[in-house]
């Protein structure tokens, strides 16, 4: 028998799937089963003349692809979120890094460092004067 939540889970492609295979079934027909097994075999023996077994067969085929795309779908973004991670480790690493020889050069040439500082506090202080002013 098929698996009432797979059914329930994939149940608008799992519908389509249905609709294409029996043309017979109309819009009215499906929306009121909403995945229930029974009521869906019941449905198609009715409507087509199909037997149960193949009707069981034929669910179990589309809740099985459609199961199958779900897993694909979560393992992409399985994959996603792993790239993601290990993006965020990179950059991590690459600061650290920077952070590292930053703190280098500042214990190698604390004379150059402080200058620098200086230099860059020096033009700051001119740019937002001149911004400021413009206002």
């Amino acid at each position: 028998m098929t698996n009432q939540q797979i059914l329930e889970g994939n149940w608008s492609e799992i519908k389509g799937k249905l609709r294409q295979k029996w043309g017979q079934l109309t819009d009215d027909d499906l929306p009121q089963i909403r995945g229930e097994a029974d009521q869906i075999i019941g449905v198609i023996q009715r409507k087509t003349g199909e037997a149960r077994e193949a009707i069981e067969r034929y669910l179990q085929e589309a809740s099985g692809s459609a199961a199958a795309a779900t897993g694909t779908v979560g393992d992409y973004a399985q994959q996603a979120a792993e790239t993601v991670q290990q993006t965020a480790r990179q950059a991590a690493d690459q600061v650290r890094a920077g952070y590292d020889a930053a703190e280098r050069f500042v214990r190698e040439r604390p004379k150059e460092s402080l200058a620098v500082c200086f230099g860059v506090g020096v033009i700051t202080g001119v740019v937002i004067a001149l911004f400021l002013r413009s206002r």
